[in-house]
Parts: C-alpha cells; structure tokens; sequence
C-alpha cells in the first residue's frame, strides 16, 4: 500500500511539473504573438543610428514571451564590419532570474547557423526568437546570460554579411557588449562562444579577433559545432551538388556586395553561370528553413551549371574563400569541437583536419564526434558533452 502511494505521488508530482511547463510554454507562445503586433517598427533603424560605439544600444525592448525563469530583450545594437565600417544589427538577450554572481554572469554568445539571407530570415524576427538557440534552457540552467546576434544585413538594414567571418565575429562580440549596456542582463566580462555551422565560423572568428576588437571580454571558452571553418573545402566538397548551390548562391552574392567594389574580379558575373545569375537573387528572398523545397526547386536545375570557374582554385575567389576560413589566427582559450560522422555537409575529415591546424598554433582542443549525429541535429546531440566540458574547464 506504502509503495503503491509513493508510485502515485510520483506520478502527481510528474504531472503537475509537466502541466506547469506546459502552461507556461502556452503563455511563452502567447507573449510570441502578442509581440508580433508593430513589428518592423523595431527593425527600422532611426536617423544617425550607426553613430556610436560598436556594443552600444540603439534600442531595446523587453519581450513578453520567455523562456521559462528568464527575462529576455530584443536588441539593436552598434557593430563594425570587417572593414571597420560601422554597421546596425539587432539580436536577443536572455537572463535567467535570481542573483548573479559577483562580477555579474558569465555571456554565452550564441552564433546561429544559416538561416538565409534575407532581412527577414533573422532568428530574433521569428515568432519564436529563442527558437533557434541550441541548448538555451541548458545554458540559462548553467545561470549565463545568452546574447544572440542575428548579423548584419539580417533584422535590419546592413550589408550582406553571409560567411563574412570578420564581419560575423565582430557581430558576435558586440551582441555581448550590448548585452552588458542592460542592466537587467546582469552581464560581466566573462564570456562563452557557442556556434552552430556557419555560426560556428562566427564563433571562431569571435575568437580570434577578440583580443585586439574587445580586449575589455575575457573569453574564457569557444565551442563549435560541425564548423563552417574551412570554406575552400566547404566548397570544393558541394560545387557540384545542391548544398553547394544554396550555399554559394548566399555566399556569393554576399562576397559580391562586400568585396566587388575594390576587389578586381569579385563579381557575380565572373563567377557564376548566366543561368546562376538569374536564378540567384530569388534564392537570396528565400528563407532556408521555411523554403528549403522552394529553393531546392529553383536551384536544382542549376546543379552542374552553377559556377563557370572553380572558385576554389580561380582568383580572386580562392584568396576570398581563404581569408574568410577560421584558423588564421591563434587564441588563448579552450576549443571544443562537436562533428557528427553522419553529417553530409561539413564533411568530418575537414573538420578532424581543422582540429589539427587549431592544435598546431598551441590551441587547447578538444574534439567530440557523434557517430549518428546529421549536421542538422549535431549541436544538440553535442550538448551533454559540451556541459561536460565546460564543468571540467571551471565555466
């Protein structure tokens, strides 16, 4: 009968955390669709809006939809680009409750992988702006504050910044200095890179330039998922398939905005096919999540008459593609590396290689594979390991 009892209250008490996490994931996706009303106001940037410090705020608002526990804003907030032009991005802030530890919270910065490139595409845009955070309760849990950049030329007007990693890594950085201007956020100097992908080059590039770009931060750790690290190999593995097309279709357009005016030879029409020229700008409207069929659909006749010099060994191209590549550059703090052998995008011997390179410049690296993990699905198999590590590091 005692036992009996016990398995009941353990069921009660189940139940009742469950309906309380579900009640308040209704109200979370409710404070979603509230916030959606006035929208784009947020995102129009005001006159002299580009004046400032790089991590000052722009503005901010509160959002009423959070994670449970937390508080979190939405952000538009002061960066550069890798040419140190002065640039507006706009991203999220999330803090969980209770006191913070002396010095404030340790940052995690939280670098998405593709989500397209259009203004539209932003995570922070979404119904759901935390949607796209890999592991955000777990690191909300851990008691950081997560500052999540969207890049520029995504939520507000900027340039083209797709696999820029200057440009991201700079994005990166000052997202956790805007974070630091809340004072809700409770954000000290403390910080975590986190990325996924081509956040994964954001991270990484945030990682090495740090030192120099905001020796204010101390960053005390850098994670990647299945990196977009070395983009001669990225390219050279999908030049003849669709990822290859989304990708550079993306890719190239954004090298073509940022580099074409200074650099010879840097334009869509040196590079990509007739037909690549007519089909790319309706890719570049397209979201990649919500119209992966519709841009597989427009780019899979492009699939073998995509490009008309192999960029990977044509210049100006291949000297681009390098220099936006992670690993230039050494940096002080541990790595760790996530790769799934399942994954079919970032191949895994480019990114056992990499982790090579990282070591041979005194880098501490640690590297985790997942033997059934996808590229889609490798941050978030990763996320045990990842805590793991950062429990071993004193994080």
């Amino acid at each position: 009968m005692i036992r009996r009892r016990i398995r009941w209250t353990a069921v009660v008490l189940i139940a009742v955390a469950v309906g309380a996490v579900l009640i308040a994931e209704e109200g979370r996706l409710v404070g979603d669709e509230f916030e959606r009303s006035g929208i784009d106001a947020f995102y129009a940037q005001p006159d002299g809006a580009v004046t400032g410090d790089p991590g000052t705020l722009v503005r901010s608002e509160p959002l009423a939809g959070t994670p449970l526990a937390a508080d979190a804003w939405r952000v538009m907030y002061r960066s550069t680009t890798d040419a140190g032009d002065p640039v507006v991005v706009t991203g999220v802030v999330v803090t969980p409750w209770g006191p913070p530890p002396p010095g404030g919270r340790t940052v995690l910065a939280w670098a998405h992988p593709t989500t397209g490139a259009a203004r539209t595409c932003a995570p922070s845009y979404g119904l759901d702006p935390f949607l796209g955070i890999e592991g955000l309760r777990t690191l909300l849990d851990r008691g950081y504050t997560v500052a999540a950049t969207d890049y520029a030329g995504m939520g507000t007007d900027g340039p083209d910044s797709y696999l820029i990693g200057g440009t991201e890594g700079r994005n990166v950085l000052d997202a956790v200095r805007a974070a630091r201007a809340i004072p809700g956020a409770q954000a000290g100097a403390d910080v975590v890179l986190w990325g996924h992908s081509q956040g994964g080059q954001a991270a990484l590039f945030a990682a090495q330039d740090a030192a120099a770009y905001a020796p204010e931060l101390d960053v005390v750790a850098v994670a990647a998922a299945a990196p977009a690290a070395d983009l001669l190999s990225l390219m050279k593995d999908h030049l003849d398939d669709i990822s290859g097309v989304t990708i550079g279709a993306y890719a190239f357009t954004a090298y073509a905005e940022t580099y074409g005016a200074t650099v010879p030879g840097a334009t869509l029409d040196a590079v990509l096919t007739p037909a690549a020229q007519r089909l790319v700008p309706q890719m570049n409207e397209l979201c990649l999540l919500s119209n992966l069929d519709r841009l597989h659909q427009i780019g899979g006749p492009l699939v073998g008459d995509f490009v008309s010099v192999d960029p990977t060994t044509t210049e100006p191209w291949r000297t681009l593609l390098t220099q936006n590549s992670a690993g230039a550059v050494a940096f002080d703090a541990p790595l760790f590396l996530a790769q799934g052998l399942s994954d079919q995008l970032i191949l895994p011997e480019d990114t056992a290689a990499f982790a090579a390179s990282e070591r041979s410049l005194g880098i501490d690296v640690t590297e985790q594979t997942i033997p059934w993990a996808t590229h889609a699905t490798i941050a978030y198999l990763a996320l045990p390991f990842l805590v793991a590590w950062l429990d071993a590091h004193g994080v």
